[in-house]
Parts: structure tokens; C-alpha cells; sequence
């Protein structure tokens, strides 16, 4: 701990260490190898015995390969389509979530296009759900293939009688300004005995699909939340080895990606049964499973859950279910993120700008932890106005460690320095320093904000490089304010390249990110410029 550069190169390889870990932790698994699925293309509409899952019994393999039509649900949030067999989700656009900036297209969540499928399946099985068949998935009729919302809900209902008479009705409720989805089945028990049913849905996608960047890692995989774990990750690599399968009270299950999520919630009143399962070796699923109801002959009963398909927005996801705004990864920190978050979206609600947010929010960061900084440079100026009795106790006790040891611990104490008062500082910096980074990385309202002249999109990288180059500049101004103590040729080379090094690394970082890092590094400037001019008036050398 010889200067700032020593508690910079440390400060460094933490934070580097952490977010290469999580990394690892994310994304680091081997991939799980896909099964090629010998003379076919798997249908999405036609499942095999294992998609859904059954009850009380296992059925034959070979199901029915009925295929139902398409209904197409538009509303000003989303733009989906239903299979009228099974009732399944199979297609959903964000229609307020366009491709990239100024594009017309909008942003496709779930799919059921060759090469990358990922669908919302729902159901009812048991001894007497119609989705427990080995004659296939039921498939249900319908009034109109298309639904347009002209008013605050719409409701697309999908009917079904089986050979015994009884009629189920699914329908799908959207609502004006929405992403969730309310699902609500209506059973009539028109036979003479009774019928036992149970309610499940499921998500389930391409192992196969777009991988994260080493400069973004953004998970892609799924997550679920029970009674005594409020959010809990369950990659696609564990789900082989770990298959879920948890009975809770209420609980929900999801799939997550960068910005975006989809989950189903079921009855938060009820007891529930989590899953989750590989399919084919090319699939993953994930899903829950309602308790089991019986209804006596005449009997009507109604069952319902909730499906989200739309961005990580905490104020939505939070009303849905409890710990469903943690979608919103921030990882360990979460609970030092979302007060930070708050304050950067109650500064955008002033100033309208999330590039002016950033930059205040650091400004305001920055500023409460002054009082670090101070203490972190005037521990070091206490250092190096020691540095040239420490080369003459080196040079007196040559190779003794051991009283070289004690005689700098007498020297401190006499002095009235500590020499980890610079680096404790800095160390309690770090953990606001990385939960920024995770509000910018994982907040959706950054992606596609405008920010000022050529940087149109803080979510990406920017275009000129501008950004990264100025933020090496900074870095380059930061270690010319102290001379060079460093006596290890090796750490000097590292030192002096680490601007560049820097730079190099932030190119491809999103702008928000690297904004960030300029305006702390240029506040750090004015501040160790504040802090040396008050130890000179003081008498104590700064340089």
C-alpha cells in the first residue's frame, strides 16, 4: 500500500474478480449438448408424452399429431398468438418494445419459429384433464381468429366438450397498458360421476439460443420463488442434474433474458407444485402444478393463474407476485441496487434525461462518499511522507522480515499512521460502486434512451468510442497526480498501461456504463485536487 496505484490495482482486480465470478457463475457451465431428432422437426403444437406433465399416470408415447389453428390477439402492449390446440401461447411481441431504436418491428419474447422456440403452455390434467390424453391436446374452438382491444380488457375465450359432456371454457383477459395475461378456466361437470382435474402451465424453450458476451453478462435461463425462497436462478445446465420439484404455497415460475421476462403465477392462496425438466435433450421447461379438485356432477368450478410476458419493470412485476420484481437480477447487492435505482428514476422523473440521471445519481454518490475519499488520500500522503524512513529500515534490517516488520509497526504507532487507511476507503467504496453497475446493466429503462449528440442509446456501445477514450484520459490525469513509488518494474508497466487497458475493455461496454465511470473519475479529479490544496494549506505534502 504504497500509493493510490496499489489500492487501485486492488480495487480493480476485486471488482474485475466479482464480476468475472458471477460470470462464471452465470454462464461458465459447459453448454448441454442438443440431440438432433432423427426424420422429424419437432412440432410445438403437438407435444411428446413428457411436454405436459401428468398427474397421476404415465401415458403412451405416441401422441396425437392434431394441429389446431392460430388466434391473433393484438393489444398496445402485445401482440400474440394462441393455438387452439392446448391453448398455448406460441408467439408474443412487445408491441411498446421495439427491435432496436426507430424500428417498426417489434421485439419478439416468445417464439415458435425452427431454430429457437420458446412457448407459454397451460392446461388442465389429472385422471380427467382433457391435456392428460393420450389422444393428444384438446383442441378447443373459437368465436374469431382475430381480437383487436378497442377498449380497457379484452377476452378471448377458447371452449371444449369432451365424449362425457364436459365443457371447459379458457379464456385469456388482456387489459390496456398491460404485459400479464389473466388465464381463468371455467369447468362443468355435465357427466354423471365425478371428474378430478388439476391446473398446470409451463414455459419452455431452446437450450439452443443467443449466448451472453463476456462485456455483457446477461443471464438467459430460468428461476422460480417459493414460500422460503423469495428468487432463486436455476440455469439450464442444472436443470438435468436438479430437476425442481417443490410443493409450496403460491410461488412462480419464470424464464429470464437481458431486459425481458416471462412467468407464470399461479393462485398465491393455494398449494403448488414447482417443476422444471429437459425435453428431448433440446428443450428446458419449467412450470407449476395447481392441487388436485373434484367436481361432483353438475358441479361448475374455476381455476386461474397469471402469465407476463413483457420488460423487467419492478413496479409491475412486484404487484404480480411477491420477490417477482427480483427478476431484475442485481445479484448479492440487490438490497443497496433498488434504493440506487429508486433515486436514478426519481432523478429521471425531474430532469427527464437517464444520461442526466446518470450523471447526477454519480454526482450525488460521489459527493456522500467524500468523506472516504478525504480519508483515503490523506492516509496515503501520511504513507508517502514516511516512504523515506521505510527505506531506511529496509536498508538497515536487509533480509530480517521479521524485525523489518516490527520495526514499521512501532514506526506507524509512533507516528499516529495507519496503513490500511487507505485501502479500507477505498474497499467501502466497492460495493456501491458494483451495485450502480448492475442497476445500469440490468434497468430496461435504459435500453434504447436517448442521451445527447451521437450517444442515441445508452444501452449499447458507443458508436465513436468517445466515451471509452476520455475515461482513459481520466484515468491517465488520476495517476499523474502522484508520482510514481512503485518500486516492482513489473507493477509500474502494469500501471502505467492501465488507462489503455481500461479504454480498451469499455469499448464495447453499453455508453451508460461507461458515462458512469467518466463522471466518477472526473469528480474523483476535482475532489484529489480539493483534498491536496487543504493538506498543503495544513503543511503536509501531497506530492
Amino acid at each position: 500500500m504504497e500509493s493510490q496505484r496499489s489500492f487501485l490495482l486492488i480495487g480493480l482486480a476485486l471488482v474485475s474478480f466479482l464480476l468475472w465470478q458471477q460470470w462464471q457463475l452465470d454462464y461458465g457451465q459447459p453448454p448441454v449438448q442438443t440431440a438432433e431428432v432423427a426424420g422429424s422437426t419437432a412440432n410445438i403444437s403437438s407435444p411428446v408424452s413428457d411436454d405436459v406433465p401428468v398427474a397421476d399416470s404415465q401415458h403412451p408415447a405416441a401422441l396425437a399429431e392434431t394441429q389446431g389453428k392460430l388466434i391473433h390477439v393484438v393489444t398496445d402492449s402485445l401482440d400474440v398468438q394462441i393455438n387452439t390446440q392446448g391453448g398455448d401461447i406460441v408467439s408474443a411481441k412487445l408491441a411498446d418494445f421495439p427491435v432496436t431504436q426507430g424500428s417498426t418491428e417489434s421485439f419478439t419474447l416468445l417464439t415458435s419459429e425452427p431454430g429457437h422456440q420458446y412457448i407459454a403452455q397451460s392446461g388442465l390434467i389429472g385422471p380427467d384433464g382433457p391435456d392428460s390424453s393420450a389422444q393428444g391436446r384438446p383442441v378447443y374452438t373459437v368465436q374469431a381468429t382475430e381480437y383487436h382491444l378497442t377498449e380497457d380488457t379484452l377476452i378471448v375465450p377458447l371452449t371444449y366438450q369432451n365424449a362425457n359432456g364436459v365443457m371447459i371454457t379458457k379464456a385469456f383477459t388482456f387489459k390496456k397498458g398491460k404485459h400479464d395475461i389473466k388465464v381463468e378456466y371455467s369447468i362443468q361437470n355435465n357427466s354423471a360421476a365425478p371428474i378430478h382435474v388439476q391446473q398446470y402451465a409451463q414455459l419452455k424453450q431452446s437450450l439452443a439460443g443467443p449466448e451472453g458476451s463476456m462485456f455483457m453478462p446477461t443471464y438467459r435461463g430460468a428461476a422460480y420463488s417459493t414460500a422460503e425462497e423469495r428468487y432463486q436462478k436455476h440455469a439450464f445446465d442444472d436443470i438435468e442434474d436438479e430437476k425442481l420439484n417443490e410443493n409450496t404455497q403460491g410461488g412462480w415460475v419464470a424464464m429470464l433474458q437481458h431486459y425481458f421476462v416471462s412467468a407464470w403465477v399461479p393462485p398465491q392462496e393455494e398449494q403448488n407444485t414447482l417443476y422444471s425438466r429437459i425435453l428431448n435433450n433440446e428443450f428446458a421447461s419449467i412450470g407449476f402444478k395447481g392441487s388436485l379438485k373434484t367436481l361432483a356432477p353438475g358441479e361448475t368450478l374455476k381455476l386461474s393463474s397469471t402469465f407476463y410476458a413483457g420488460p423487467k419493470d419492478q413496479d409491475d412485476l412486484v404487484q404480480l407476485a411477491r420477490g417477482l420484481d427480483l427478476t431484475v437480477d442485481y445479484g448479492i447487492l440487490w438490497w443497496l441496487s433498488q434504493p440506487l435505482f429508486w433515486l436514478l428514476q426519481l432523478i429521471h422523473g425531474l430532469v427527464g434525461n437517464w444520461g442526466l440521471a446518470i450523471i447526477i445519481i454519480t454526482i450525488i454518490v460521489k459527493g456522500a462518499m467524500y468523506p472516504l475519499t478525504k480519508a483515503q488520500y490523506e492516509s496515503m500522503a501520511k504513507l508517502r511522507a514516511l516512504q523515506p524512513k521505510m527505506q531506511a529500515l529496509k536498508e538497515r534490517y536487509g533480509e530480517d522480515r521479521q524485525k523489518m516488520s516490527q520495526a514499521m509497526m512501532e514506526m506507524y504507532k509512533k507516528e499516529k499512521v495507519n496503513p490500511m487507511g487507505g485501502c479500507f476507503p477505498l474497499l467501502l467504496q466497492m460495493p456501491i460502486f458494483l451495485a450502480l453497475y448492475w442497476v445500469f446493466l440490468e434497468s430496461v429503462e435504459l435500453r434504447h434512451a436517448d442521451f445527447f449528440l451521437w450517444i442515441t442509446d445508452l444501452s449499447v456501445k458507443d458508436p465513436y468510442f468517445v466515451l471509452p477514450v476520455l475515461t482513459g484520459a481520466s484515468m491517465y490525469l488520476l495517476q499523474k497526480l502522484q508520482p510514481m513509488t512503485i518500486q516492482d518494474p513489473m507493477q509500474q508497466k502494469i500501471m502505467q498501461w492501465m488507462p489503455v487497458m481500461m479504454s480498451v475493455f469499455f469499448l464495447w461496454f453499453p455508453a451508460g456504463l461507461v458515462l458512469y465511470w467518466l463522471i466518477s473519475n472526473v469528480i474523483t479529479l476535482v475532489q484529489a485536487k480539493m483534498i491536496y490544496a487543504s493538506m498543503e494549506k495544513r503543511g503536509i505534502k501531497s506530492h
